[in-house]
């Protein structure tokens, strides 16, 4: 089988440097697409950018959560339940998980998707900030809504079939498999077509990590790459000294978005025969059958029930 790969830039729209560093990538075409943060404060930039190039590769970064202390930003629909005391979306994925209401939330979804339709962007697929959608963190899961106005829309979205057992993220968390399988095949019986795996690697920097190592570990990951259609994510971000000194981890997105342009990177993509793939394959060709995968869905609900 072929290896394709979804390299997808991140919360475009969240910052002047996150967003000079997005649009020389997708200009340069070192990544698949990006997805774009409506309630963000770079968003007007980001979006006036993709409309006036007419990108097809900007998606929709679904955002109910603002992480950093110095960088923050309330929901377009305004309810209280979707912010902090102070006014802000909330900072940990937990926090959200346990006071948003579920009806404000879809409104929220709804209001961020029209923004961005209204910016003149030809959404190319649909994603979620930090998975505070996926009830990491206390079970309470949105993803059935979610993948529901996805199916409305359309449109593809960041999710997967398998487990690749070498994820650190994944791999780490106990009792997955069943939500996957109900996840996936709920995606499914919706129409809406999924990748077979998401990839992930730490977000911020490990101890000791330089730039060098960090490239390294990429490059191990791009030779080990399963069969089939996967997923990694960058967050890209040029060297700017304000960022540097206030949002944490920084320098990573430096290096992130310095690996892309990197030759080395280049030459392994090449040489791990691994394909640069987007979401248009991921639309034309992984869409299944819904009967079939209703039920499915329904054998994965008895066999856990």
């Amino acid at each position: 089988m072929e290896k394709r790969l979804i390299i997808n830039c991140d919360d475009f729209g969240q910052s002047a440097a996150m967003n000079k560093a997005i649009m020389h990538i997708l200009e340069e075409g070192k990544a698949s697409s990006a997805t774009i943060m409506a309630p963000a404060p770079g968003f007007e930039e980001a979006a006036d950018w993709s409309a006036r190039r007419k990108q097809r590769n900007v998606g929709l970064h679904l955002t109910m959560t603002c992480e950093f202390e110095m960088l923050r930003w309330s929901s377009l629909t305004g309810h209280s339940s979707l912010h902090d005391e102070n006014g802000y979306q909330y900072r940990t994925v937990k926090e959200f998980e346990q006071g948003a209401e579920t009806k404000a939330v879809i409104k929220e979804i709804e209001a961020q998707f029209n923004l961005v339709k209204k910016a003149g962007i030809n959404i190319s697929h649909v994603d979620n900030h930090m998975g505070s959608l996926y009830g990491m963190e206390t079970g309470r899961s949105l993803l059935p809504q979610t993948l529901w106005k996805t199916s409305r829309w359309g449109l593809p979205t960041r999710f997967f079939r398998y487990i690749y057992k070498e994820d650190p993220l994944l791999s780490s968390l106990s009792n997955v498999e069943r939500p996957v399988a109900l996840a996936s095949a709920l995606a499914d019986t919706f129409g809406v077509p999924i990748p077979d795996y998401l990839l992930s690697h730490p977000f911020g920097s490990l101890e000791g990590e330089t730039y060098d190592s960090f490239k390294q570990s990429i490059l191990d990951k791009l030779y080990k790459l399963p069969d089939g259609v996967s997923e990694t994510y960058f967050h890209p971000g040029v060297d700017d000294p304000w960022m540097l000194e206030n949002i944490p981890h920084w320098q990573k997105r430096v290096w992130e978005y310095q690996l892309l342009f990197d030759d080395d990177f280049a030459y392994t993509m090449r040489d791990a025969k691994v394909i640069l793939t987007d979401y248009r394959y991921v639309q034309e060709h992984l869409k299944r059958p819904r009967m079939r995968s209703a039920l499915r869905l329904l054998k994965v609900l008895i066999k856990s029930g």
